[in-house]
């Protein structure tokens, strides 16, 4: 279906995306964990979900929870004061942290009716009511209901913080892209007409991203004297979008072209 030409191109090209997507995600994965995005994320996820933008009320209580927050000493006041904060929370412990912090007569279910009245706040206090009413009095349906809701929740969560690394993984490759000159449409073209660059790559899925990085270099790209034009904008954008599909995306599409050139036109039948 293609010629050895259009895939060693087209090899080429999926390398240098490969590249740039790992390079940028292992960057973003650095800031995310320097500045620790996931655990401030969850945090005001469940603020948000609680109704507890102070911290003053379930979401501090949860937190000061060994179940949820084993690492921290349990005496946190505010925000500032929370020694640690976790990065993910299993639904089930959410659950069980949250009947806890209600509760005043543990093993006593009929009591919890009159515990989650006490709830100041009328959204939480109906919906924690409704799964009450819904549990047929049994503690582990109202658990399953909160550990529902909960798990829900963070899925929308984390497609918001999915949508926020997209973002970043956007920019770190643009400043890639125009840091290096990693121009798509010069790329392509210089590959068509000069295939043989690319044998000289080692093609690695499992390669690290410093070593990918150095195999780059080895492509026509840079600036080598080139002026700035139209075209070499779009080649950035071009370049900085792919890595929005992500490095195992690149990879996987790169070793199946390399399969497929491996394995060469089928015989003709007798």
């Amino acid at each position: 279906m293609f010629n050895s030409h259009v895939l060693e191109v087209a090899i080429g090209m999926t390398f240098c995306y490969a590249a740039i997507s790992l390079t940028t995600s292992s960057i973003k994965e650095a800031i995310a964990t320097t500045l620790k995005w996931r655990s401030k994320s969850l945090l005001s996820g469940i603020q948000a979900l609680l109704n507890d933008k102070d911290f003053t009320g379930l979401a501090k209580d949860i937190y000061n929870h060994a179940l949820v927050n084993p690492l921290s000493n349990g005496q946190a006041t505010d925000v500032e004061s929370l020694s640690k904060k976790p990065s993910y929370i299993e639904p089930d412990n959410f659950a069980q942290a949250l009947i806890d912090s209600l509760r005043s007569a543990p093993g006593n279910f009929a009591q919890m009716k009159l515990d989650i009245e006490k709830i100041t706040d009328p959204q939480i206090k109906n919906l924690l009511l409704n799964f009450y009413i819904k549990s047929d009095n049994k503690i582990e349906n109202f658990h399953q209901q909160v550990s529902t809701w909960f798990d829900d929740s963070m899925d929308r969560l984390s497609g918001a913080y999915k949508r926020k690394s997209q973002w970043v993984c956007f920019i770190i490759a643009a400043v890639i892209a125009v840091s290096l000159n990693i121009d798509s449409l010069y790329l392509f073209k210089t590959l068509w007409e000069h295939p043989g660059d690319i044998t000289q790559l080692n093609l690695q899925s499992t390669a690290t991203a410093s070593v990918v990085l150095t195999e780059l270099q080895k492509l026509p790209i840079g600036w080598n004297g080139r002026q700035l034009d139209f075209y070499m904008l779009v080649g950035w954008l071009i370049t900085a979008s792919t890595s929005l599909f992500g490095a195992p995306f690149w990879f996987d599409a790169m070793q199946n072209l390399i399969n497929l050139r491996g394995t060469g036109n089928k015989p003709q039948s007798q």
